[in-house]
């Protein structure tokens, strides 16, 4: 982008500063204001682009995470001994806690140990991003020059708050929960759930010994289908759910720092990290909770 020469008209005024002085060039568009202004916005900033792709903020959070926790797990399987100590230690710990609370949900130890892997590393990525996105080196950055001024791209976003992270991992977590209910159950006893095509059947062979069968299986049909419309209605209740709560502590101590730098914050970035392991771990419990439900039969309840 070339700039063109600019001619300054300059104004007396009581509020001028030479980091607002208006510009006109020929053609009678503003120049560019030197400020450089820094805004939180609902979209993740690119920050570099590799041919035509670009590479956001929240992305490279994201990358970020993902090697973090690679190298935990690498350390952890490089140190692995028969008699736990140091951070083998540690992390035994945790898994064992955090494998009883699975239990707790699923009622199976069965299901726990298919699901928790997976539970437990999408509890991993979700923390780990919300605190990156926390810390202090989203002082680092670029500026960037457009059409209304100067702007300070961050090179750190949490990855969770911008909203593509979200629905993707809502999305993983919805269809590995019918992935999981179909390889548990059946396909067959899968797709009843939401299109209840033997609930039709059996009406023909009972309507004669029971009438009401007329009435009770077109709710039965009409409750598969808004089981149905509840998948999505998960997709939209785990993106948005995540992405709203993560969003709003940002832009919450973008507000402090703004009327208190240094000082107000302190106490709400100690909030933002609780908030941060209450939504990793929400999340996580929800996806135990999905893949659970999908992976019981619900006419053997009904038959007993």
């Amino acid at each position: 982008m070339t700039v063109q020469p600019i001619q300054v008209k300059k104004k007396m005024t009581t509020q001028t500063t030479k980091n607002n002085i208006e510009a006109k060039t020929a053609s009678g568009t503003p120049a560019i204001s030197s400020e450089i202004k820094h805004e939180t916005t609902l979209y993740a900033e690119p920050v570099a682009h590799i041919g035509s792709f670009p590479i956001t903020n929240a992305l490279l959070t994201s990358f970020a995470t993902v090697i973090i926790v690679a190298v935990i797990a690498l350390a952890l399987r490089l140190r692995l001994r028969e008699v736990p100590k140091g951070l083998q230690n540690i992390f035994e710990s945790l898994m064992e806690g955090a494998l009883t609370l699975a239990d707790q949900v699923t009622n199976s130890r069965e299901i726990s140990t298919k699901v928790f892997p997976l539970a437990f590393s999408v509890f991993l990525f979700i923390l780990i991003n919300n605190w990156l996105g926390l810390l202090p080196l989203g002082g680092f950055g670029i500026v960037e020059t457009a059409e209304h001024g100067k702007s300070f791209i961050p090179f750190l976003r949490s990855g969770t708050a911008d909203i593509n992270t979200t629905i993707a991992l809502a999305v993983m977590a919805v269809v590995g929960a019918n992935l999981f209910g179909i390889f548990s159950i059946g396909i067959w006893k899968s797709f009843n759930k939401y299109v209840n095509l033997m609930a039709l059947g059996q009406a023909v062979t009972r309507v004669r010994k029971e009438p009401i069968t007329l009435i009770v299986t077109p709710v039965t049909f009409f409750v598969g289908l808004l089981e149905l419309v509840g998948e999505f209605a998960k997709v939209a209740s785990l993106s948005f759910r995540l992405f709203g709560n993560i969003f709003a502590g940002e832009v919450l101590l973008m507000a402090m720092s703004a009327i208190l730098p240094y000082v107000l914050p302190i106490p709400f970035l100690f909030l933002e990290i609780f908030v941060g392991m209450i939504q990793a771990l929400i999340f996580s419990i929800l996806v135990l909770v999905y893949f659970t439900i999908a992976s019981q039969d619900h006419e053997s309840h009904e038959a007993k």
